[in-house]
């Protein structure tokens, strides 16, 4: 297990090589001016000079590349040429905001998911089945955005019972305390004892929860559905049946245990797309994410910003992976 590890992180470690590389190159190619950008659109040509020496801009692009290294193993992903803030800093400051929204969204998308495959696989080619089977295809095809915007027309345009966006309505954030102990608003709220912040807040997470949740829901219960069909031929399920087991017990105890392994692999794989998934989402709906930080790097070409979140993208991904395949191996039918 210890050198599958190492194997692992090592691979890891290549992935994120390859990402940064081929991230580096490609936002140095974009045709802008960093230097420009850094120093306002009043600049005069010394100052842009002067901002090119400052930002290393002048150097060649193997130097600018191993002084990027540099910094970044030191944790310093340089500073956002639109704030002039580290951007590190800034991702500290944005990242509850989306983890709050991708675990919510993934939890219930997991759950939901796994009923509505074993639903599925119990009622096999009646007309739950193929209800669950339609749902699940068009929640993993239909467009995220899409739904967004939909769901809005819907909740908020026509029956005003849900917020356009935001995570607080401007009559909370005016008149309550705001808890910031993670940054993550139920968490804090809910420690905190603070219900009005709780409820608004967990009001606003609706929508863009739902939205997020619906690519988890759809991806479990097809893996779910197909690993039990294959399961319920087995000889041990049969076995069971033939003591008269209740089905119900059959299916969640035991069916459904030995079917987690592949869940758990499209489990992690849909958590890392729908962190990738959030930055259209929370554009949508004005979520403070890093969603809404990416879209506004790429917008004015602020390369250490978007060199930053793909960077945490890539990390989130690789991490993600590895704890799948843990997961896997902990199967004692497993030959790593």
């Amino acid at each position: 297990m210890r050198i599958f590890i190492v194997k692992r992180l090592l691979l890891g470690i290549l992935v994120l090589f390859g990402v940064i590389t081929v991230t580096f190159v490609l936002v140095r190619i974009i045709p802008s001016d960093p230097a420009a950008q850094w120093v306002g659109p009043r600049a005069t040509v010394a100052q842009i000079e002067a901002a090119r020496m400052e930002l290393g801009l002048n150097d060649s692009v193997f130097v600018q590349y191993a002084d990027f290294i540099s910094d970044l193993m030191r944790g310093d992903l340089g500073k956002s040429i639109r704030t002039h803030q580290p951007v590190m800093k800034e991702l500290k400051t944005f990242l509850p905001a989306t983890l709050e929204l991708v675990w919510i969204s993934t939890f219930f998308g997991v759950f939901i998911g796994l009923y509505l495959g074993v639903l599925s696989a119990q009622r096999k080619d009646q007309w739950v089945d193929h209800l669950c089977r339609f749902f699940s295809v068009a929640t993993v095809s239909i467009p995220s955005f899409w739904v967004g915007l939909l769901l809005q027309s819907v909740f908020y345009g026509h029956f005003d019972i849900l917020p356009l966006g935001e995570r607080l309505s401007m009559n909370v954030k005016l008149f309550n305390e705001i808890p910031d102990i993670t940054g993550m608003l139920l968490f804090d709220s809910l420690i905190t004892g603070n219900t009005v912040v709780f409820f608004d807040a967990l009001k606003h997470l609706i929508l863009p929860g739902f939205v997020m949740a619906l690519f988890p829901i759809g991806l479990v219960a097809r893996m779910t559905r197909s690993a039990l069909l294959e399961i319920l031929n087995e000889d041990y399920i049969v076995a069971a049946r033939s003591y008269g087991l209740p089905e119900r017990i059959i299916m969640w105890s035991y069916a459904l245990k030995n079917s987690l392994g592949p869940t758990a692999t499209v489990v992690t794989l849909a958590i890392g797309f729908t962190l990738v998934n959030t930055f259209l989402v929370e554009s949508i709906f004005s979520w403070p994410g890093i969603g809404n930080y990416i879209a506004s790097a790429i917008v004015s070409l602020d390369y250490p910003a978007i060199m930053g979140v793909t960077i945490f993208s890539a990390v989130s991904y690789v991490f993600l992976n590895l704890v799948a395949d843990l997961v896997i191996a902990l199967d004692p039918r497993v030959r790593i």
